[in-house]
């Protein structure tokens, strides 16, 4: 949302309609700064007219105009009279954007939420959504937002039944328009997964196409030893991630890697992936690579059907670059003895700690790599995958890059999500879109790519 540029008055009321079918929608917010962390809409609905209206023919729209960059934004339901459970939310964008609103939050019920009798009410609908990266949102130029701390009837929100509005006024004034179409919807097969899984133990995760890696093997810390029982799924900000933690104690390490079957080629990868740049705990400085790519198994030195897309982020440097850098890396091959390296790659220095957004697109010769929204390195030519890749994250230490002195030290990455789109390019938007769609219909996983 761009900063409040043009006074936005408080609304009037709604003229009263004739209407049997009558609906008023009375306002409040438990969050009246002009900015905030997340927008808390609270609403009530009451049936004005004179017939009985099942609540699930009943949406409400609240307008608003996102912030820059586009993250992406998530919908919950803190508490309703008519249970959460048969509340819905779905963010949706206008046809037609205006200075105060290019979209709106849509809220709808199921059938369990009932209906409501000439009179009735649905009691307190206590909500709230907030960007997928928790940055900051600025509502004071929002079309439905009003500083109001008791229910208030609010015109600047709409109610439709069966898609006619019978109270408010949208942003573009007069009827309401009619509904935008959906986002595009995925044309080939998905993958989506929450990581809402108990432990690494959790029989679902192989049935689901994932392994944890255990035993040893590169790339890594000469003896590393991949130790499954530090790739967790706690709980943070409400909601189950994946977290790797790798350890040393100045010598031998603990790593950790999560991957999915080699089944993925064309189409749109992206993850919700947690950088950090400093140990949870011990002494700092150890080179750690943090990553979220896909890849093709080396069947010989310089072997021309062996792919790799990369993001890696490396907090503290290593390989000759002495600090923060972040590489995106399209393979061609390589050979490890003696080391020969076909790879194009694009980097930036400069601190990537916290959550981001990462999206690769592989589709008509191009490997596009995004990074928030905003492309981070173009990558194609002879560069470009042959075959089908598996997805992986792991957490390890380059070898010679420990910091000479002893003791236990742990750095940990974090993935809120993982998606792919296979043969189709989806904007680092629609993903966003797409994945909230998952959560707010409380789908953990989908697989149907074959």
């Amino acid at each position: 949302m761009a900063a409040l540029t043009a006074f936005v008055p408080a609304p009037a009321l709604a003229e009263s309609t004739a209407l049997a079918d009558g609906l008023t929608a009375n306002y409040r917010t438990s969050a009246t700064g002009a900015t905030t962390d997340q927008v808390e809409p609270w609403f009530t609905i009451t049936n004005t007219g004179t017939t009985t209206i099942p609540l699930s023919e009943v949406t409400l729209r609240y307008y608003f105009r996102g912030e820059t960059p586009d993250v992406g934004y998530r919908f919950s339901c803190s508490w309703a009279v008519r249970g959460c459970g048969n509340v819905t939310g779905t963010f949706r964008q206008l046809g037609t954007p205006t200075a105060t609103a290019d979209r709106y939050l849509e809220v709808g019920f199921t059938s369990g939420a009932g209906s409501l009798a000439p009179g009735g009410t649905t009691g307190d609908l206590q909500l709230r959504f907030y960007r997928t990266n928790w940055g900051a949102i600025t509502q004071s130029d929002d079309y439905s937002f009003g500083n109001r701390t008791t229910y208030t009837p609010w015109s600047t929100v709409t109610v439709q039944r069966g898609g006619t509005t019978i109270w408010g006024t949208g942003p573009g004034g007069g009827d309401e328009p009619p509904d935008p179409p959906d986002p595009p919807q995925p044309t080939g097969e998905v993958l989506f997964d929450d990581f809402a899984y108990t432990s690494s133990s959790d029989p679902r995760i192989a049935q689901r196409g994932w392994t944890v890696r255990s035993g040893g093997g590169g790339p890594g810390v000469p003896g590393a030893v991949w130790d499954p029982a530090l790739v967790t799924f706690p709980s943070v900000g409400g909601s189950q991630v994946l977290q790797l933690e790798s350890s040393n104690n100045g010598s031998s390490a603990r790593q950790t890697e999560l991957y999915h079957q080699r089944k993925f080629f064309e189409g749109t990868y992206a993850a919700r992936v947690f950088f950090t740049d400093t140990p949870v705990r011990g002494i700092d400085g150890d080179h750690v690579v943090q990553t979220f790519f896909t890849i093709t198994p080396l069947d010989a030195p310089m072997d021309p059907n062996y792919g790799e897309l990369d993001f890696e982020y490396l907090p503290n440097g290593g390989w000759g670059e002495p600090s923060n850098i972040l590489y995106a890396t399209t393979w061609e091959t390589y050979q490890n003895e003696p080391w020969v390296a076909d790879n194009v790659h694009t980097e930036q220095r400069t601190s990537f700690s916290g959550w981001h957004d990462l999206v690769i697109q592989v589709a008509s010769g191009r490997v596009r790599y995004y990074v928030d929204g905003t492309l981070f390195a173009d990558h194609g030519d002879r560069y470009y995958p042959e075959t089908p890749m598996s997805i992986n994250f792991n957490l390890w230490f380059i070898s010679g890059g420990l910091v000479g002195q002893p003791g236990d030290r742990a750095y940990q990455e974090r993935v809120d999500w993982v998606y792919f789109a296979e043969n189709e390019v989806v904007s680092p938007g629609q993903v966003s879109s797409r994945v909230n769609g998952y959560r707010t219909s409380g789908v953990q996983h989908v697989d149907t790519v074959r």
